[in-house]
């Protein structure tokens, strides 16, 4: 009953993830330090590690012959239903750490949910995804700390950074009816509880700064669970999907 739902939340959490990954892995040999290249690096390849292990279980439930790396590779951005919040472009670094931090609080806090799901392989890589993204959640914290409570040059640039990203956190608040399904069957997180665990933790990081919090973001046009996005996606898959495209029977 709850099949297409599933799969439909799995590509939620898996899109989410890849698409965060590839993000951050922009930043290859473009980092402010060679420590924070490292560190952005192991992050996005978290990242990319928990999107194969989410789209892995969306292709074995929809039983079409396609695996992961097909509904990685093969999907055009109608069909992803990643969070509108990732597919935004990196910014200066300041964007990067806030996005990166408002992606963490609810990816933590969704985990946390997932982790007591009555779906047993749900449960599994929620709680092994768990122990990399709390350690995500802290890093990017205190780097919205560091620069939005440093220089008047790190702050002014977090602060020109909130309203570039704060409307795309509706979608980290508010759930869709078949979510709300899910949830109530025992398999999916709460939402009501994600969505105020992720208030909690942004309001905790914003007031340790004196960072000006902005009133909840409010519903527009575009929606990621239904397949539309800005026009940001369709140029980061044409890089992301540009050789497996190229040479569909290519093999390592």
């Amino acid at each position: 009953m709850h099949k297409q739902a599933l799969i439909q939340y799995l590509l939620l959490l898996g899109d989410s993830a890849l698409v965060q990954g590839q993000r951050l892995c922009e930043w290859c040999g473009k980092a402010p330090a060679l420590e924070e290249e490292l560190a952005l690096m192991n992050v996005g390849l978290d990242l990319v590690g928990q999107a194969r292990n989410w789209l892995d279980y969306a292709a074995e439930l929809q039983g079409d012959g396609h695996d992961a790396d097909a509904l990685a590779f093969r999907r055009d951005e109608r069909a992803y239903r990643n969070l509108l919040l990732v597919e935004q472009p990196n910014g200066d670094y300041a964007v990067t750490m806030l996005k990166q931090f408002f992606y963490d609080a609810w990816h933590h806090a969704m985990l946390d949910g997932l982790s007591a799901s009555g779906d047993e392989r749900i449960a599994g890589i929620a709680a092994k995804a768990l122990k990399e993204v709390t350690y995500h959640l802290r890093r990017s914290g205190e780097w919205v700390q560091r620069l939005g409570g440093g220089t008047e040059e790190s702050r002014r640039r977090m602060l020109e950074a909130i309203p570039v990203l704060w409307r795309f956190t509706v979608e980290l608040t508010v759930a869709s009816d078949s979510e709300v399904q899910l949830a109530q069957a025992g398999i999916a997180a709460d939402p009501t509880q994600v969505a105020q665990r992720w208030h909690a933790a942004v309001e905790a990081i914003f007031a340790s700064v004196e960072l000006p919090l902005p009133k909840a973001a409010s519903h527009f046009y575009l929606d990621g669970r239904k397949g539309l996005h800005t026009e940001h996606l369709g140029l980061l898959l044409a890089e992301m999907q540009f050789l497996p495209r190229a040479y569909p029977d290519a093999t390592w």
